[in-house]
């Protein structure tokens, strides 16, 4: 029997109602009781989990995700977009795409995206004639790119569970948040020429310097980021500070969007999604350190590589597995379960950690797509007011470039692996 109580007993717990934190940690708890292990070693792997310099970024990227939504720098950055790429066939699609890059280099967050830029992506098309329907499913689309294009709440996560480089994590990130966004774009262009979708004049260079001028405080977030952390002046949880009291900066005393009342309630928000996020990373050392004790890795490792020893097919029926457990499990949620079983198997084969880690994330984040759990489809359904089925029947075509990608990144780990190496040796 695999695990004992910790695998059959946090799944029915799980499927009853209870928080995933809880259900994992009650299972964990019994196991150590039935084996007559200490109950003190629980608080001190909870404790030793919570006490990582590198957590203390993600409170930190939350807070300039909603700093930057709250500010109206979701609005500049789609209009600077629409200037960029708004000329061509299916020109909004495009600056969707393009808005999402470029926010997902101060957010990290697919659900703050859809949120964020969604309101005012899927106004501007309908606005402009687009059905609202395909508005919806490529902003949902497009949101996928936040969490991997640095910086990243989800590669956080993997960085401080897997003990990987989260700076090697946040550059490998990089050229696949790329080639998302190019390949969506390639889907638009062949969908707008099928549909028919028109092509809307260029801005005057008069429009488009101002639209610049307006939002290129706000395009030096990415650069303060990047800048700042590979440039060896700070680390990334200094990059994400710095990046948050930037954001407030523009949005008190710059812009002035941001009302000084507001304040609390930006900071009270940030707090709890941030609580929820500790409370699962806690519980995932908990998880991993007792999966360890109980031998599930070394047998799932067994089983695994008794299919086969090749790294290639390794990943690839990991891929299938995980786009299965995406569509029925939130991303934080599936790699506390996932990462301290999988990550001992994949490096018994030589897969790079790094490597594993984009692959994983972005898995579970194509998963954000997909029914029944899809939380970006839910965010986007309640921001378009259409129901759940149009948004994912809309949103469908546009997994085909996302599993491309995923596909090419898991063929060629260099598309990875290329630029931590050149960056940081």
């Amino acid at each position: 029997m695999i695990g004992g109580p910790i695998i059959w007993m946090w799944l029915p717990l799980m499927v009853l109602g209870m928080p995933i934190f809880l259900a994992i940690g009650t299972a964990c708890t019994v196991y150590l009781m039935a084996h007559g292990e200490i109950l003190l070693s629980i608080p001190q792997r909870l404790t030793a989990s919570a006490n990582s310099f590198p957590l203390l970024a993600a409170p930190f990227f939350m807070l300039t995700g909603m700093a930057m939504n709250t500010a109206g720098i979701t609005r500049r950055i789609f209009e600077f977009a629409e200037c960029l790429v708004g000329r061509f066939r299916g020109g909004l699609a495009h600056v969707c795409i393009v808005a999402s890059m470029i926010f997902a280099g101060m957010c990290g967050s697919a659900v703050a995206e859809a949120a964020g830029l969604g309101t005012i992506e899927i106004q501007a098309m309908t606005d402009r004639g687009y059905p609202k329907p395909f508005a919806a499913g490529i902003t949902a689309a497009a949101a996928t790119i936040g969490p991997i294009i640095p910086p990243s709440v989800p590669l956080l996560i993997y960085g401080v569970i897997a003990e990987v480089s989260v700076g090697r994590l946040f550059l490998g990130g990089v050229i696949p948040g790329i080639l998302m966004g190019g390949s969506l774009m390639v889907m638009v262009v062949w969908m707008a020429k099928r549909r028919g979708f028109g092509l809307q004049p260029a801005p005057t260079f008069r429009v488009t310097m101002t639209k610049t001028r307006r939002a290129l405080l706000s395009l030096m977030t990415p650069v303060i980021l990047f800048g700042g952390m590979f440039g060896g002046m700070f680390t990334p949880t200094e990059a994400a500070f710095a990046a948050a009291v930037y954001g407030l900066f523009l949005g008190l005393v710059v812009y002035r969007e941001i009302p000084w009342r507001e304040l609390p309630k930006i900071f009270l928000d940030t707090v709890e999604t941030n609580g929820v996020v500790l409370v699962l990373v806690m519980t995932a050392s908990l998880f991993g350190w007792v999966m360890a004790r109980a031998q599930v890795n070394q047998q799932l490792g067994d089983l695994l590589l008794g299919t086969s020893k090749n790294p290639l097919v390794l990943l690839m029926i990991i891929n299938v597995f995980l786009l299965i457990v995406g569509c029925f499990m939130e991303t934080l949620a599936a790699m506390i379960i996932l990462v301290p079983v999988l990550l001992p198997v994949v490096k018994a084969v030589g897969i790079d950690p790094v490597h594993f880690g984009l692959v994983m994330v972005l898995n579970l984040i194509i998963g954000t797509l997909t029914p029944p759990i899809g939380i970006v489809l839910f965010v986007v359904a309640r921001v378009a007011k259409l129901r759940f089925e149009e948004v994912t029947k809309a949103t469908a075509p546009f997994l085909v470039p996302l599993i491309a990608v995923l596909i090419l990144i898991t063929i060629f780990p260099e598309l990875v692996l290329w630029l931590p190496r050149v960056v940081l040796g």
